[in-house]
């Protein structure tokens, strides 16, 4: 039978070991190895705390994890407690699916100031990821610049913008809500390069900031072409030109105190101020054709005391594993790093695309596995051998069931749990 090991138990990692199963029958072996004893990825720690219909989605990764072919290994870290040589020398394939949980680098002077805060940190901050639990936001700032026209961009500023008890019903971390709960953000920017027609915002994610309690959306009319040009764009973009258009149309609203501003063609060059962020500095660009982007020389500095940039993610470098620094991502082909040695989702491809995305790649790269894909080597049992050498106390999945249980009852009301933020509360729900 196959003995796969999968590192990474986000989306990528369970579709993989979806796929594993599917291709390879009862016999096959999968061990998912993670770092926290806590699985789901950017499921638990990435998506809205106020989405949770897409966190539902863990559901479906649990049917798979109670099959009896998958084994979860938490609290094991690749390149630390064991390296990629000793699992290819253990398993039949080695599947790397690591996402990529760190920002990319905005590249500009004045980045590293305190108050420039990434968007993984800041939506781990949120989230209640024990990398970022502690990260402490200047909510005292009463402006702050957002970069980015995504998806995760709308998620940081509507979770800037809400009231407690919009998001009381989230999971939303305790400390976070309640940090949010006294902030003094009245202003956010929404910072974006290029112009209307250009983002990369979802229909539902940016109509939801016409719905808020407090916060009203505002775009400049004078940003769009004329509205006939609408009638090129994609259907789910002119979706996107629908809402912003009505949000120019509408304009602020009085009864609301917080403003989220769409500062569309301005392209970031410097974030100012001494000792902390007190301004971003941006110039105005021109959009062609082409939807490409030049600067135009002209300067202007938007003030605030936070920048939170939400311009892409990498994949973490790992020991003797070929890497693209450039694209952030292991260097591979079709999912191919080596000898056995597959990648999968954002680890594979940048990251690019959605939640679903990662399953059609999934189940691409296993069945071009299978094809390559022998038998004979002893998997866990070696793994385990190994982690015992070292010292290393692994969880089960039976594990996370206690720290979910533990969470769900600990949650306040109308919430469906309240995190555990560090990894040893994590281990006392665990019995550790």
């Amino acid at each position: 039978m196959p003995n796969i090991a999968i590192v990474g138990s986000g989306p990528a990692g369970f579709y993989a070991a979806e796929a594993a199963i599917k291709r390879f029958g009862d016999a096959v072996r999968i061990d998912m190895i993670d770092r926290l004893p806590t699985p789901f990825g950017l499921i638990r720690a990435g998506v809205a705390p106020d989405h949770q219909s897409i966190k539902a989605v863990s559901r479906r990764y649990d049917a798979t994890a109670s099959g009896g072919q998958l084994r979860y290994v938490g609290g094991v870290t690749l390149g630390t407690d064991v390296g990629i040589g000793e699992l290819l020398e253990a398993y039949d394939a080695v599947v790397l699916a690591t996402g990529a949980p760190h920002d990319r680098s905005l590249g500009i002077p004045g980045e590293d100031l305190p108050g420039v805060i990434g968007s993984a940190a800041f939506v781990g901050w949120y989230n209640g990821h024990p990398d970022h639990a502690g990260l402490n936001p200047p909510l005292d700032a009463g402006a702050v610049c957002v970069i980015g026209n995504g998806n995760v961009a709308i998620d940081c500023a509507r979770v800037l913008a809400k009231t407690r008890a919009e998001l009381a019903d989230s999971d939303i971390a305790g400390h976070a809500l309640d940090a949010l709960a006294g902030s003094a953000v009245r202003s956010v920017h929404l910072v974006g390069r290029r112009g209307p027609h250009q983002v990369s915002f979802t229909p539902k994610e940016l109509g939801e900031l016409g719905e808020l309690e407090r916060a009203t959306p505002l775009v400049d009319g004078a940003d769009f072409p004329p509205p006939e040009a609408d009638a090129a764009l994609e259907p789910g973009l002119r979706k996107v030109l629908a809402h912003l258009r009505g949000f120019a149309a509408r304009g602020p609203d009085a009864g609301k105190p917080v403003r989220i501003g769409f500062d569309f063609f301005s392209r970031p060059v410097a974030v100012l101020g001494e000792g902390r962020a007190e301004g971003l500095q941006v110039e105005r660009t021109r959009v062609d054709a082409d939807g490409v982007a030049t600067g135009t020389g002209e300067l202007r500095v938007i003030p605030c005391g936070m920048v939170i940039p939400c311009i892409g993610y990498r994949t973490g470098p790992v020991p003797d594993v070929p890497f693209d620094a450039r694209g952030g991502k292991f260097m591979n082909r079709d999912g191919r790093i080596a000898d056995r040695l597959w990648c999968t989702g954002w680890a594979r491809r940048g990251p690019s695309g959605t939640i679903g995305t990662n399953r059609t790649d999934a189940f691409a790269v296993v069945e071009a596995m299978a094809a390559e894909t022998g038998e004979g080597r002893p998997g866990g049992a070696m793994l385990d051998t190994i982690l015992a050498a070292r010292g290393v106390r692994a969880s089960g999945y039976d594990g996370w069931r206690r720290i979910d249980a533990a969470e769900v009852a600990r949650a306040r009301p109308g919430a469906p749990r309240e995190k555990f933020v560090t990894l040893d509360a994590m281990a006392a729900a665990m019995g550790g």
